[in-house]
């Protein structure tokens, strides 16, 4: 019953993806605002097809050039990321090169950056501080890999000195930086229990795990649950500067990992943002 279910499931997800690619290629082509609504609603179609349920705390950055920097630990972060708000990501060279997954990335304006040669990071940089001057929102995995889900890795901060670049001025014509969101992405149950350990693998994407056999596996296993908070933005001018930016964090990611690892309730920010379930979330934002 369970390859029968997974097999469904990714039959429906084929069909309905090469059925909708030409329509997010119009809106691309012609710069139609709902080139970035769409991969939206499609990543919300998809959480509720493969049994997602989201939880989320706090409030995305939306309407301006936001850099958000999130723990990495499976392809489903890209699910579950963009299912709650609207944004593009920053992602290495290689996914370019992923037939079938590099066309939907590329269709969500996906930053590509060659994390190999370091020549290379200057001119990446450049290009995320022009994307988020131009108002994107893009979600970087600043620890550069991903992890087993367990624990967060330690930030790297070459890419974050996007965070640098001057947005319009403040009142009083003071310098205002981009803005930086961390947010952190924890899994925490399957089928209505705790994930645990042992169950954390099926899902977390790592090391030299092949894609498509880990989707399939991911598929069979079952309904999961994800925790995503989204912690009030940081700037450059706040921290002191782009390693201090990381180092802080990774900190403010680590500890709301976990937290709901540990199953504990997430902090209400400032603002008293409460727990939502990612649709209305998506809703609201929509």
């Amino acid at each position: 019953m369970q390859s029968l279910r997974a097999g469904a499931l990714l039959f429906v997800f084929v069909v309905v993806t090469l059925c909708l690619i030409p329509y997010q290629a119009l809106l691309l082509r012609f710069g139609l605002p709902g080139r970035k609504t769409f991969p939206q609603r499609y990543h919300r179609f998809l959480c509720r097809l493969f049994g997602i349920r989201l939880s989320v705390t706090g409030t995305p950055v939306q309407g301006e050039g936001v850099l958000m920097v999130a723990n990495h630990t499976s392809w489903l972060d890209i699910l579950v990321l963009s299912a709650v708000a609207r944004v593009s990501f920053v992602a290495k060279a290689e996914v370019r090169s992923w037939p079938f997954f590099s066309t939907l990335a590329k269709l969500q304006e996906t930053v590509f950056v060659d994390r190999v040669r370091r020549s290379q990071t200057g001119e990446a940089r450049d290009h995320i501080r022009e994307r988020l001057q131009a108002g994107d929102a893009l979600v970087l995995f600043p620890e550069g890999t991903s992890s087993d889900g367990n624990k967060v890795q330690p930030f790297k901060s070459a890419l974050m000195g996007a965070a640098e670049a001057r947005m319009d001025t403040g009142a009083g014509g003071a310098v205002r930086h981009v803005p930086v969101q961390p947010v952190s992405v924890a899994y925490v149950g399957v089928h209505g229990l705790p994930m645990g350990r042992e169950f954390r693998p099926l899902y977390a994407w790592y090391g030299d795990m092949e894609l498509v056999p880990h989707l399939w596996e991911a598929l069979q296993t079952g309904p999961i649950e994800v925790v995503i908070e989204f912690h009030p933005p940081l700037t450059v001018d706040s921290t002191g500067g782009r390693k201090a930016l990381a180092t802080l964090s990774e900190s403010i990611v680590r500890r709301a990992q976990a937290r709901a690892l540990a199953g504990l309730a997430p902090v209400a920010d400032a603002g008293g943002a409460t727990v939502l379930e990612a649709e209305g979330l998506a809703e609201a934002a929509a």
